[in-house]
């Protein structure tokens, strides 16, 4: 299972993932100056990445960024080694951040993450964790 997310700026998006929040770019294809197709990974996780809109196949002008739709479109997650580096990677690469770094304890029965929450230039909203028990 992957997940898919769309930017006005793939290219720009793609590297700027890899760089504020340690993706792995898996697959990268490029012609005429437009990302066609790409796939970062993170751990065991894969996301594809492409362009918003478009007009070659009918659900291509229904795939937006949240920066043309005017707000969040999704949420991802991903659970992390060390939650406070990468806030810190991220942080530094210029990442909005919405929710600082903090424990979340679901109680005795289930578990503990430590989470943040920042949104990429375009506006998708991430999360990543931590956890703790």
């Amino acid at each position: 299972m992957s997940a898919s997310v769309h930017y006005d700026d793939p290219l720009a998006a793609l590297d700027w993932l890899c760089r504020a929040f340690a993706f792995e770019a898996r697959e990268k294809i490029v012609a005429d100056c437009k990302l066609l197709h790409s796939e970062l990974l993170y751990g065991d996780a894969v996301i594809m990445l492409g362009q918003a809109g478009g007009s070659e196949k009918p659900w291509h002008p229904l795939q937006k960024s949240p920066r043309s739709a005017g707000g969040v479109t999704h949420a991802l997650a991903f659970y992390v080694d060390d939650v406070d580096a990468h806030y810190a990677r991220a942080v530094a690469a210029g990442a909005k951040i919405i929710v600082e770094p903090q424990d979340n304890d679901y109680g005795p029965e289930y578990w503990t993450d430590r989470t943040y929450g920042a949104l990429d230039p375009e506006g998708h909203l991430w999360w990543f964790m931590q956890r703790l028990r």
